[in-house]
């Protein structure tokens, strides 16, 4: 993918959508909560969740681990899974302390901190990437399902790319501007979910111009957050 075509994709989206204003949270910790919280949901449960979470613990590191983990899993009740993310939550905060909180964390250059996360039991690539961009600031691109589904079929990825290579691609093509990332991931989002469905609503496409094969009427495996 060429600078010039990543860049008219991001062009039409911010048209067509307008600013997203991502992420929604008070602080950076709360991104990364909402991180983990948000794999395999949508972002409305989350926020109920992080609502409850909040009333109880203010959202603070210490106060969640003091939960036993039964009132931790009922309290997250809304995102699904709350069983295993309860359990994802309490090792994330255990590591954030141990850590040194987000002073320790930030301190760390980008490539160990991406690293640093990524050995925290429960996160991915995907949510470690959420955290860096939207939390730390760092200037790494997020790929979701969303972005292998858009950038498919426009023919600007393969099929065979994995989460690395997809990574590197958009980070090579742009310059490593935080706040063009962030916007240019809200939006793939927007898109996918208004528009890039498994079932394409074509005419509707701000990309029509540039997106070689409509796709109308054809489904394709579902995203996990459609």
């Amino acid at each position: 993918m060429k600078r010039d075509q990543a860049l008219e994709v991001f062009s039409r989206l911010l048209a067509a959508y307008g600013p997203q204003h991502w992420w929604p949270a008070d602080s950076p910790f709360e991104v990364m909560l909402g991180a983990v919280l948000t794999q395999n949901t949508s972002w409305r449960n989350v926020e109920r969740a992080l609502d409850a979470l909040k009333r109880l613990t203010r959202l603070e590191a210490a106060a969640i681990l003091a939960l036993d983990l039964a009132t931790l899993a009922a309290t997250l009740r809304p995102v699904g899974y709350f069983n295993v993310k309860a359990q994802r939550l309490r090792a994330f905060c255990t590591h954030y302390q141990t850590a040194g909180g987000f002073a320790g964390l930030g301190s760390l250059e980008t490539e160990g901190l991406r690293l640093n996360l990524l050995s925290v039991h429960g996160i991915g690539p995907e949510t470690a990437d959420d955290m860096l961009l939207y939390a730390f600031e760092r200037p790494v691109f997020v790929v979701d399902a969303y972005t292998r589904r858009l950038f498919g079929r426009l023919g600007l990825l393969a099929e065979s790319q994995g989460y690395e290579q997809i990574r590197r691609t958009f980070e090579t093509a742009l310059d490593p501007d935080v706040a063009l990332f962030k916007e240019y991931h809200a939006l793939i989002v927007r898109h996918g979910k208004q528009v890039c469905r498994t079932r394409p609503q074509c005419p509707a496409c701000p990309l029509r111009g540039v997106c070689p094969t409509p796709l109308s009427g054809r489904r394709e495996p579902r995203a996990a957050t459609d």
